[in-house]
């Protein structure tokens, strides 16, 4: 790439100038402070093109439809339809966007008119989000967590993500055994944890007790993949309780 190229340039001479700053250091203070004075110029150069690069660098952004009564929606960026016919308990696939600030509409499928929901968003270069839509169809909101999707080689990571809306705080546990995440209140993403690859029963407590909310028999977390665990539906009526694993 020639961006790429031009910082060579510049780091290339940069230090050039430094050697010769550093030759002179004793011997001729002005020849010296001329030479490094053009260090720092290219020095300055070649951060501004890094800086540049790393600013078109792009985000991902995925949206998950977790409102128990929406119908399926269309979700529009900056006019534009981008997410066709997104279903309950479904995440889209990620969208690559420029950094920069974004006005979402979301609307019932099929119905370009009568949106459900508005929002601007902001996309921070390489940075990837999950924004999702939660509450009632008359009070959606989008709320945007930000995804960490990187992982050591051979590992596995988690966090737990509470979206069920007339559920009180959670204690995320291995069954019978250790709170792994604890007391997650609605809205409330916990941390990423580090593990292991394997298959292990989990559950979903009341948080400070031993009572089971929702049982996770059989749970696989595969080598080199990033999981979020999200609960969505009611604790009272319908739909149920369900854990979404999704893969960030």
């Amino acid at each position: 790439m020639p961006g790429n190229k031009d910082q060579s340039e510049y780091l290339q001479r940069a230090a050039m100038y430094d050697l010769l700053a550093h030759n002179f250091k004793y011997t001729s203070p002005n020849l010296h402070m001329h030479y490094y004075l053009k260090h720092l110029k290219y020095m300055n150069k070649a951060m501004t093109v890094r800086n540049n690069q790393q600013s078109q660098v792009e985000g991902r952004v995925r949206f998950l439809h977790t409102s128990p009564d929406a119908p399926d929606v269309d979700i529009y960026i900056n006019g534009q339809m981008q997410v066709k016919r997104l279903p309950f308990r479904v995440a889209s696939n990620y969208l690559a966007l420029k950094p920069g600030k974004y006005h979402i509409d979301i609307y019932p499928t099929g119905n370009s008119v009568d949106s459900v929901l508005n929002k601007k968003i902001t996309v921070e270069p390489g940075r990837t989000y999950t924004h999702a839509i939660i509450d009632s169809v008359k009070k959606l909101r989008l709320l945007p967590y930000l995804n960490q999707p990187e992982v050591p080689l051979n590992e596995s990571k988690i966090r737990f993500l509470h979206l069920s809306p007339d559920t009180g705080a959670l204690d995320f546990a291995v069954k019978d055994r250790d709170v792994v995440f604890p007391n997650i209140s609605y809205k409330q993403a916990s941390e990423y944890l580090g593990i292991m690859p394997m298959t292990v029963d989990l559950e979903l407590r009341e948080a400070g007790t031993k009572q089971v909310v929702l049982s996770m028999p059989k749970t696989k977390f595969r080598p080199n993949e990033t999981y979020t665990i999200t609960l969505i539906g009611h604790s009272n009526g319908e739909p149920a309780l369900q854990a979404l694993i999704l893969k960030d």
